[in-house]
């Protein structure tokens, strides 16, 4: 297993190399097994992914802070591959309080993670978001290993379809120190197209929010270097269950030949 300092260097070399870094979101250890077995090269938590898990409404806080760490944690601790971490808002309004949650993520093995602009209620205030980005960058470089941070500006997802405003707040972001940005919201290659023109650190695209018909390579032609899918795959998971359900409750059982064969799994979680 590589050390915790390797997955954090390799995680900063992914986004500094050529080309676009795909980081799929696991929700639990298997999940990230099984993506480490498809050849990812970077993985991401899921706060969505993670409720889905519990049985709970997403949402702000849906999973405690102490929930949220230890399924970094467990994640971390099932792959070899650098893992980053979605962090909500930090759990709190004050920079330097939710900047902490930095440190404690670290403690459990992640080596990247991004804080968000958003308190629960409403999107912070420019000057305050802009503090907590600062703090977190200043907490991030005090770590004893390489951590790479990204900065969220939620307007999009939040009802406020404000390009400008958003792309206004990722600047700032990025003269604070930023390593990425992140806009969750953003559908269609223009408005991507549009982001990347105005900053110079890598930009995050959450493809949850954007439009599926586009590829890959397309949202890279456009100069998006990484690609997210937050809680997509759990969603996923979960509609192929209830589809087997379904069916079963119906008194079918064709679904059997769309399982995973147990030997298949067997190799991954073996390995």
């Amino acid at each position: 297993m590589r050390t915790q300092a390797e997955k954090g260097r390799e995680f900063r070399r992914l986004h500094e190399r050529q080309g676009l870094l795909l980081l799929p979101n696991p929700w639990d250890a298997g999940t990230a097994k099984l993506l480490q077995s498809l050849g990812f090269e970077a993985l991401a938590t899921t706060s969505l992914g993670m409720s889905n898990a519990l049985g709970r409404v997403d949402g702000d806080n849906a999973v405690s802070r102490a929930e949220l760490l230890e399924n970094c944690r467990v994640i971390a601790a099932a792959t070899d591959l650098p893992v980053n971490a979605d962090l909500e808002n930090g759990y709190a309004d004050d920079p330097k309080e939710a900047a902490t949650i930095l440190r404690d993520a670290a403690a459990v093995g992640i080596v990247g993670g991004s804080i968000e602009d958003w308190s629960g209620e409403r999107i912070y205030d420019f000057n305050h978001a802009v503090e907590r980005v600062q703090a977190g960058v200043e907490m991030a470089r005090s770590l004893d290993v390489p951590f790479t941070f990204t900065a969220r500006a939620e307007n999009l997802i939040r009802g406020v379809r404000d390009l400008d405003d958003t792309i206004r707040r990722l600047k700032a972001f990025e003269a604070a120190g930023a390593d990425v940005l992140y806009a969750p919201g953003l559908r269609d290659l223009a408005s991507m197209r549009a982001v990347v023109s105005e900053i110079g650190k890598p930009l995050n695209v959450v493809m949850s929010a954007g439009d599926p018909d586009l590829t890959a390579d397309q949202i890279a032609a456009v100069g998006v270097k990484r690609i997210s899918v937050g809680g997509a795959l759990s969603r996923l998971a979960l509609a192929a269950f209830m589809k087997g359900a379904r069916d079963m409750k119906a008194g079918s059982f064709l679904w059997m030949r769309d399982t995973m064969p147990t030997s298949d799994l067997k190799t991954v979680f073996g390995a």
